[in-house]
């Protein structure tokens, strides 16, 4: 097996932990098999990858689409270290409103994958960091939607109390008025 699956206090999300095979040149590690992520469960066709790269302070998120193009992820980081945030906005569920964090980094080389139904975003702790993510659905600016990273009802526990945003990461709502077609339990 070259992965380990733990799931988090929002059991859907996923922490992934592949497994490397170090050598005096350098390292291998897997980052996706299709068959061991179906046997855990995952069992989406990633469709893009995208790559970001992040100063330290700066903060992205928290991001999603809505239904029909909502977007499983799975987020890694490649060098220096984030802070990854995933929100269930998953309405009726019992983790609803509820958020985990978890330390990425090039060092740690975990994954973390995110259903459908959750925001998603990041600060970055390292001078610098370099993010990779597939997602199982295109983006599709039409249904791209966000919640405030500071939302008091949310009461993330992010470790910058003024991280540098985009315009638009600014302006996203709080989660009480954010545009939300993610029901528990429903099929996409």
């Amino acid at each position: 097996m070259s992965f380990g699956f733990s799931p988090t206090a929002i059991p859907e999300v996923m922490v992934i932990d592949p497994r490397v095979f170090p050598d005096q040149r350098g390292f291998f590690m897997e980052t996706y098999k299709c068959s061991e992520f179906a046997a855990h469960g995952i069992t989406g066709t990633f469709v893009q990858c995208n790559h970001s790269k992040s100063s330290k302070g700066i903060l992205r998120g928290l991001h999603y689409q809505k239904h029909p193009k909502a977007q499983c992820k799975l987020v890694r980081a490649v060098s220096g270290e984030i802070y990854d945030v995933v929100v269930d906005l998953r309405q009726g569920g019992p983790t609803y409103g509820k958020w985990i964090a978890v330390e990425l980094s090039g060092e740690n080389r975990k994954m973390l994958y995110i259903p459908t139904g959750f925001a998603h975003g990041f600060c970055v702790t390292s001078e610098e960091a370099e993010i990779l993510y597939m997602a199982t659905e295109e983006y599709a600016p039409e249904y791209e939607a966000g919640v405030f990273w500071n939302d008091a009802e949310l009461a993330i526990d992010w470790p910058l109390a003024e991280p540098q945003l985009s315009s638009r990461d600014h302006a996203w709502p709080p989660l009480k008025w954010a545009e939300n077609n993610f029901r528990y339990n429903a099929v996409a």
